[in-house]
């Protein structure tokens, strides 16, 4: 039995998800049984901290490593969460898993950054700990994201092709081949936005953290001159291999949009960056998966309602049968796919297996990602 833990803290900044989960490879496939799963709110000086890291500031190392001793502490608490629940001693697992909070992606100069103390995690919890996974893949020439196709290729591969959309702060996608067919090259690339701008945007004007199901979005319409603009950011024409994050798409990004309209009702820019999200999503995924059979989504997104039926009708005004659901419909919870996903991670790294697939992160070849720090 290999006892492994997941940790992720997603550009969302809500705080950190964490699984405890026994897991099992074989001739390609990936059996998980998740024995727990928790989550530990970020305190609101953290998200404070961390949302003024992802610019330039004064006093920044200082700064980085306050909020890196924070957010491990943050994980310690989530994994002794899991442990209690479970009734699970640290001495019965293998390794943890442990994203760390991106504050920096720059795959075009060579860097990456996750924050996160992993010494001190490890000492929290005496258990190993495996940090800094995507470092290697950008090492190797690749993007260093996303990481998770290979994991979903072997969790959730089914008869047909699927696509896996993971929404979090930031969309990506994952084109899986069908089970069987290990010829067949796993895709997958970030899309664009997925729930960041939409948080930022009801937080600044209602005080909410997040439109709950999309609520607000549904009252309002779509801008289309304000979407146009939007969707003309050079990014959306990339082809894959490609990925983003707050380096470029945060509130000033916005703000410079909206600076060209005037009177824009503030539910109409909810409704409108809903559409951005859903849109810049489908027509990534009809360019390369047009024949797709289903469409599993994971990730905050699949709470949002309104979201879901947006891409939905996306889908179907592009010709396509396929359905939108979200990833439990194939077995796994959707707030549980990413933390999985660094839990099967830290399986690849401690049995001294790859965890890249340069198809996607356009690296030179496959290559162990991680960094361990040992109890």
């Amino acid at each position: 039995m290999s006892l492994f833990i997941g940790l992720m803290s997603g550009t969302s900044l809500d705080g950190a998800d964490g699984v405890l989960a026994i897991i099992d490879e074989h001739a390609g496939y990936c059996q998980v049984d998740v024995l727990a799963a928790a989550h530990v709110d970020f305190p609101a000086d953290l998200r404070h901290l961390l949302l003024t890291l992802q610019h330039p500031g004064a006093d920044d190392l200082h700064h980085e490593a306050l909020a890196a001793n924070q957010l491990a502490t943050c994980y310690a608490s989530c994994v002794s969460k899991l442990l209690t629940s479970a009734g699970i001693t640290p001495d019965q697992v293998t390794a943890i898993g442990a994203h760390g909070q991106t504050i920096r992606h720059r795959p075009a100069l060579g860097y990456t950054r996750q924050t996160n103390n992993g010494a001190l995690l490890a000492e929290l919890t005496g258990i190993n700990v495996i940090v800094d996974f995507r470092s290697r893949d950008i090492a190797a020439g690749g993007q260093g994201a996303p990481l998770v196709p290979a994991f979903h290729q072997q969790l959730f591969a089914g008869d047909g092709l699927r696509v896996i959309a993971n929404i979090g702060g930031i969309s990506n996608i994952s084109i899986l081949s069908p089970r069987g067919h290990l010829d067949a090259t796993t895709t997958g690339f970030d899309t664009g936005p997925g729930n960041m701008l939409l948080d930022l945007w009801i937080n600044r004007h209602r005080g909410e953290p997040y439109d709950n199901g999309g609520a607000w979005a549904a009252t309002g319409a779509v801008h289309m001159p304000l979407l146009t603009a939007l969707r003309g950011d050079p990014f959306f024409q990339l082809a894959g291999p490609k990925s983003t994050g707050r380096d470029l798409f945060n509130a000033h990004w916005l703000d410079a949009h909206l600076a060209r309209f005037s009177d824009l009702d503030n539910a109409d820019v909810q409704a409108t960056l809903v559409e951005l999200t859903a849109t810049t999503l489908i027509d990534a995924l009809i360019a390369v998966a047009p024949d797709v059979d289903g469409v599993f989504v994971c990730g905050g997104g699949a709470c949002n309602a309104f979201l879901m039926m947006r891409l939905q009708a996306m889908l179907a005004a592009r010709g396509s049968a396929a359905t939108v659901q979200s990833t439990m419909s194939i077995g796994v919870p959707p707030d549980q796919v990413e933390a999985l996903a660094f839990a099967w991670l830290a399986l690849r790294f401690m049995a001294g297996t790859t965890g890249n697939l340069p198809a996607v992160t356009g690296a030179q070849g496959t290559r162990i990602l991680g960094a361990l720090y040992p109890a």
